[in-house]
């Protein structure tokens, strides 16, 4: 693990980039909506240190809940759930920064979708490790995040722009990155107790910082800015479908396996959690509603079964 923070580190840089990230995402889905739609907003303060602007829409025409947050937090030990990777740096300072998006939509062919990226430095600087006889070390620097795609009713020329948009973000990067990732989301938004997957996946990544500060900046503002391009040309086609009940209410049911993966696998509603986060930042990633049905199973041929389909097992998309 290398990624000691000098002079070349521009944490500044990585907060006003986040920041216009969540501007231009709020820009982007609030143009969906009818003249003098807005996010609320709210701006808070950590008492251990850091700020955030949580941002939430809701009752829209198109979406019924977006939430676009923004954090930076400053603690004096690092949560479990950021330290899988490194329990060395287990509770140890540290400071992170990121943009976290959700978007619910209404009619039941407009996929969910969320998306997340982040920066994280941590600095070994403890009384136990003073005492085990360490020399105070450099912090360590890292990227993380990601997108992906949960349809209800599945178009698969929107899965391919999906991932192909994905894999061109990651293109400049290597030709193994956007592979990597793509098999790495495959395997983390997997609901191991359903056997199925959240949606058709996406980008996923953590841990980055091979390759200099320069390169791994460079690659977490690719994704980000790949967001809106994927997403919103999937919106603005699918968004006036006609739709009913019954597609309502299979829409509900399914977001409720949304709220199983979120409570009970996502690391980022954990960190938020054990860090004694702001919990509505934390849980405006739920579905305003939500429903589940006893041992529910579609008929073959219906449509419904298309999208059980395609969570059983990863496919490739380009």
């Amino acid at each position: 693990m290398s990624g000691a923070i000098g002079k070349a580190i521009d944490q500044e840089g990585v907060k006003v980039f986040l920041r216009g990230l969540q501007d231009s995402l709020c820009e982007a889905f609030i143009a969906f909506e009818s003249s003098g739609s807005t996010f609320h907003e709210d701006r808070w303060q950590r008492g251990e240190g850091g700020d955030g602007r949580t941002r939430v829409f809701a009752d829209g025409d198109v979406f019924e809940r977006v939430g676009v947050n923004y954090s930076n937090i400053r603690g004096i030990e690092l949560p479990q759930a950021a330290t899988q990777r490194r329990p060395e740096l287990a509770e140890h300072p540290f400071e992170a920064a990121g943009v976290s998006v959700v978007a619910h939509p209404r009619n039941p062919y407009v996929p969910t979708a969320h998306m997340n990226v982040r920066f994280f430095s941590a600095t070994y600087a403890s009384a136990t490790y003073a005492a085990a006889g360490h020399a105070s070390a450099a912090p360590v620097w890292w990227f993380g995040g990601g997108f992906d795609l949960t349809p209800y009713y599945p178009f698969e020329e929107d899965i391919r722009h999906w991932h192909r948009t994905a894999k061109a973000a990651c293109a400049p990067y290597g030709d193994e990155v956007y592979p990597c990732y793509k098999s790495w989301c495959d395997e983390y938004f997997y609901l191991r107790h359903r056997r199925e997957a959240r949606g058709v996946g996406g980008l996923f990544f953590d841990d980055l910082n091979e390759g200099g500060f320069a390169r791994c900046f460079g690659l977490t503002k690719a994704i980000g800015r790949a967001f809106e391009k994927a997403y919103c040309p999937i919106v603005d086609q699918r968004k006036n479908t006609a739709y009913g009940e019954r597609e309502r209410n299979f829409q509900l049911m399914r977001r409720g396996r949304y709220v199983e993966f979120n409570l009970v696998y996502d690391r980022g509603t954990r960190f938020g959690l054990q860090s004694g986060g702001r919990i509505e930042s934390i849980l405006m990633s739920l579905p305003p509603q939500a429903a589940w049905r006893y041992d529910w199973q579609p008929r073959p041929e219906a449509p419904e079964a298309r999208i059980l389909e395609l969570v059983s097992q990863p496919r490739e998309w380009v």
